[in-house]
């Protein structure tokens, strides 16, 4: 394989040094609405081939994004001179997942262009926020794993950290999901359909990703024998760089996605003889590597493409990083100096053996030394505890695949158990559990070991899952390693999540606490003082309303349910997963809505509950779950003597541009996870920020949450990760929960006997037989401590005053958890690098 860039293969090295040494020539100045104005109609007419009679708001929305882009790309290109002048070290985050949502907003705010766009366009008749609608929503992730790897990109830039995003460039991203008769349906999600322009295709920058073949020995000059991998299939990564835009535009980074495609796109000899389809075979093979995010995994060939998407976009971001390494720096030895590689979870991990591949067998370097670069170049960031989630791969899939990774894999394992007997670790258990093969149900190579032993550090996302994780999935690699786990908690962009999802709110903060808040985050505990101000209070409740009155319209037109923006907006939206724990949130619907039947003058709170999320498409359970709340839905929504005091809502197609809608409007966070399964959450610290109150377990980044806005101004419930390991182990038996819980006995055979159900009585029985044998998820142990926590939140819903008081220390005790935050932590501590304004 020839792994040289295409069209980058000369020595360029003077050429570049002449380039960097002047920045590009500055744009004329953005001094009016007027010189804003120009500048798009430029766009419309030279960029779209529109005028503005005739062009409609996607013609507006590509026309503002190419002016913006011009905007970003002089900065782009002076941040990125400042990095080779420099010899900055940089920093590679490897994610499968960047759920980056709309931009232009995001760009917009981040230079500070919101006011003069929306002046611009409405001297010229349009209405910026149509033209914020005519953006697809780029689903290039599943939830939040994706969204903190876009916010940590965001911040990365913020702070003028030099980061690259590595990914895939998924042509349909993750499904669009539509609702029928209750029921999710998967359809393509087609975000590309009619182009990107944030984007620019780097057709030079691609590299020859090989599958499959034989590995051969060889002897070298010198005798010593090398490993030469011939693959029996080549695909070809093309580069695809989006600008990423830090606050004030004062730095960009870059987001580098990979498109697969077909060395030779087109069999012309096979295309000529008749075979049409079978001349685009190759071609087809190849794209569907970068076709769509997270392919069904529960078929031979499912699983095969998981991994070769895996293995594509490591080897190409590896092979990328290492020829900008060498093109500046020469000394492959300088790696860990001048690299900090960061695997966002398991799904890159397999680049620890890559990376050994290359520095052995493409550039000469011995095992040990190599070793040493790899360790000291890696670091891992570990998302969840459930071994489900921890991905292994059968050996026999590996060995066809990637062969001279796994010939590389066994070394690396062969090298470890034998530091685990020296380090008397070794009896037999402890070596099966530490090895990196897993025999105990067919041998599969356990990746989450691999990142670990092959990293210098390993970071948990809070507080509570870095001990775990110290005491469970990683106990025995902890005590080998005692000095590598530490903590990151996770982060969100306040200029995604509070200034641009709400934008009242915000507005109210400046006004408030100075402008200086949009800067330093953590000036928002000044707003504690706030609290009990009942001026404040009142402008806060507007804003909220206001929100609650735009998600309702949403809500009526589009699913015609009528909600009451008075009433408690009571939210529960992300990943539909059993641990996650919807079931439980739509059973106690279940019995407040009998409550209200049976005490219909018991003073109610009025509620709106909103559900909305995404179960995988093999994930029966979880769709059975969607299929149970529209059901439910369907039942209260249409019985007149509930009265309008409870609604229940679905709301389809659950992404990031709903979630910045939903939010903003959300008076109760849902966050019910079983205690000790959610590593951290950060859809939890973006309802607090905007000043929902959380209900939750102390899971995750909860306990934090908690910690921060205090015990007064949450509402926890339910059974402790120490208390759900202890049930576990001493013999879990949901049936004592039901039968001591009449309220949960009554609901769970309402659900059985097909009371939501009429037209298919058993539709739900594999929900029921959960709850009455294994219960993995406690729901049913949990279910009256959360019914009481939800009456607690009806009491203080009922002191307003409280409530409100409550809302603001939530917003005011949330500094902690910016994204910059843990940004900061991971260079200090993991990265071992600064910002270049500091340097």
């Amino acid at each position: 394989m020839n792994n040289t860039p295409v069209q980058d293969r000369p020595d360029q090295t003077q050429r570049t040094k002449k380039m960097l040494s002047n920045d590009p020539p500055p744009l004329a100045p953005i001094r009016t609405s007027q010189d804003w104005r120009e500048a798009i109609v430029a766009k419309l007419i030279y960029g779209v081939g529109k005028n503005v009679v005739t062009a409609n708001d996607r013609d507006w929305f590509v026309a503002l994004a190419l002016a913006l882009r011009d905007r970003v790309v002089e900065r782009w290109i002076a941040s990125t001179n400042k990095i080779y002048e420099r010899g900055h070290k940089r920093v590679y985050y490897l994610s499968l997942e960047f759920l980056i949502g709309r931009l232009m907003f995001d760009t917009l705010t981040n230079l500070g262009m919101v006011d003069v766009t929306r002046a611009a366009l409405a001297e010229l008749g349009v209405d910026l926020d149509r033209v914020r609608d005519a953006e697809p929503d780029a689903a290039l992730g599943n939830g939040g794993l994706g969204r903190l790897a876009a916010c940590f990109m965001e911040s990365m830039a913020t702070l003028s950290i030099p980061g690259y995003g590595y990914g895939i460039r998924y042509n349909n991203g993750l499904f669009k999901q539509a609702i029928d008769d209750g029921r999710q349906l998967e359809f393509p999600e087609d975000w590309l359909a009619v182009g990107n322009p944030w984007e620019f295709e780097r057709p030079e920058v691609a590299y020859d990703i090989g599958f499959g073949g034989h590995v051969e020995a060889v002897r070298d000059e010198e005798g010593e024998v090398r490993h030469v991998w011939h693959p029996g299939e080549v695909v070809r990564a093309v580069a695809y760089d989006t600008p990423v835009v830090g606050w004030r535009g004062r730095h960009v980074n870059s987001l580098r996605l990979w498109s697969a495609r077909a060395v030779d796109p087109l069999q012309l000899e096979t295309f000529n003889a008749g075979d049409y389809v079978g001349a685009l075979a190759q071609d087809v093979r190849a794209q569907s590597i970068s076709r769509v995010l997270y392919p069904s995994d529960a078929t031979a060939a499912g699983q095969e493409l998981r991994l070769r998407q895996e293995y594509f976009f490591a080897a190409a971001s590896l092979q990328d990083m290492l020829r900008r390494h060498i093109t500046q720096f020469k000394d492959l030895r300088l790696l860990p100096d001048k690299v900090a590689i960061q695997l966002n979870d398991t799904h890159p991990s397999i680049a620890v053996a890559e990376l050994m591949r290359l520095l052995v067998d493409e550039h000469g370097l011995e095992w040990a030394e190599a070793w040493e670069i790899t360790k000291g170049t890696f670091s891992y960031t570990n998302h969840t505890l459930l071994p489900e989630a921890l991905e292994t791969w059968p050996v026999p899939l590996m060995e066809r695949m990637l062969p001279r990774q796994m010939q590389i894999i066994y070394l690396i394992n062969a090298d470890h158990l034998e530091q685990v007997r020296m380090l008397g670790m070794g009896s037999d258990d402890k070596l099966a559990g530490l090895s990196l093969i897993d025999e105990t149900h067919g041998r599969r190579v356990r990746m989450g070991t691999l990142a670990f032993i092959g990293s210098h550090r390993i970071n948990g996302v809070s507080a509570l899952h870095t001990d775990l994780m110290r005491e469970t999935v990683f106990a025995d690699l902890h005590k080998m390693f005692p000095e590598r786990i530490t903590n990151v908690t996770n982060g969100i962009t306040f200029r995604r999540w509070l200034y641009e999802a709400n934008p009242g709110l915000t507005r109210l903060l400046v006004e408030a606490l100075g402008e200086h808040v949009c800067d330093d985050p953590a000036e928002l505990v000044a707003l504690r003082d706030l609290a009990s101000d009942a001026g404040f209070r009142n402008r806060l409740i507007a804003c909220r309303r206001n929100h609650k009155i735009i998600l309702s319209k949403w809500v009526r037109d589009r699913m015609r349910i009528k909600l009451d923006p008075d009433a408690m907006f009571d939210i529960h939206v992300k990943r539909i997963h059993e641990y996650k724990r919807q079931l439980l949130n739509i059973l106690e619907t279940i019995a407040l809505y009998d409550a209200i039947r049976a005490r219909p003058s018991a003073g109610w709170v009025p509620r709106v509950k909103i559900f909305a999320g995404k179960a995988a498409a093999s994930y029966h359970q979880a769709k059975l779950i969607i299929k149970l709340v529209n059901d439910v839905a369907k039942v209260i929504n249409s019985d007149p003597t509930v009265r309008g005091l409870l609604k229940v809502v679905f709301m389809p197609n659950f992404n990031v541009s709903l979630a910045e809608m939903i939010i903003p409007a959300a008076d109760l966070s849902e966050q019910i996870s079983t205690a000790g399964m959610e590593a951290s959450g950060t859809g939890n610290m973006k309802f607090a920020l905007n000043g929902a109150l959380t209900i939750g377990t102390l899971d995750g980044a909860n306990v934090e949450i908690r910690d921060h806005v205090g015990d007064d101004n949450i509402f926890i419930f339910g059974l402790t990760a120490a208390e759900v390991a202890d049930r576990k182990r001493d013999g879990w038996r949901p049936h004592h929960s039901i039968s001591a819980s009449p309220a949960l006995a009554e609901v769970i055979d309402a659900v059985w006997s097909g009371v939501f159900s009429p037209d298919d009585a058993s539709r739900f029985h594999p929900l029921v037989h959960e709850l009455r044998g294994d219960d993995r998820f406690l729901v049913t142990a949990d279910f009256d401590s959360y019914a009481q926590a939800q009456r607690r939140v009806d009491r203080l819903w009922g002191d307003q005053e409280a409530w409100w008081r409550a809302s603001i220390m939530n917003t005011a005790g949330m500094a902690y958890f910016s994204s910059d935050r843990a940004i900061g932590d991971y260079a200090r501590n993991i990265w071992r690098t600064t910002g270049l304004e500091t340097t």
